[in-house]
């Protein structure tokens, strides 16, 4: 059976956000958050916060055992983008794009 937990808007580049996400797919559920734990970057806390949501919905909601799941599957696909403009030389402008992010985790128990 699959669980899942999606986190949407999150204020980081889907680029590098999928360089976290792959260190964890396919991994025990358990083994993920202390990859995650060590790593250094911005994203790896993110994504243990959507992974341990993930969890407790499958205790709570579905009765899973907790120690047999492991991440299926890490989508992150890409939100909407803020635009921001920055003055430069000579009177014009440049367009900023502050993208985001939207997460989806995908937990399967396996036997």
């Amino acid at each position: 059976m699959e669980v899942i937990a999606r986190a949407r808007y999150l204020r980081i580049s889907p680029f590098k956000a999928r360089i976290v996400a792959r260190l964890v797919k396919g991994k025990k559920v358990d083994e993920a958050l202390g990859i995650l734990a060590f790593t250094n970057k911005k994203f790896a806390r993110m994504l243990s916060k959507v992974i341990r949501s993930a969890l407790a919905n499958a205790e709570h909601n579905t009765g899973l055992d907790v120690d047999r799941l492991w991440v299926k599957n890490v989508i992150v696909d890409q939100g909407p983008m803020w635009k921001r403009w920055r003055p430069r030389a000579m009177g014009r402008a440049t367009m900023i794009r502050k993208r985001t992010s939207h997460v989806t985790v995908i937990l399967e128990e396996r036997r």
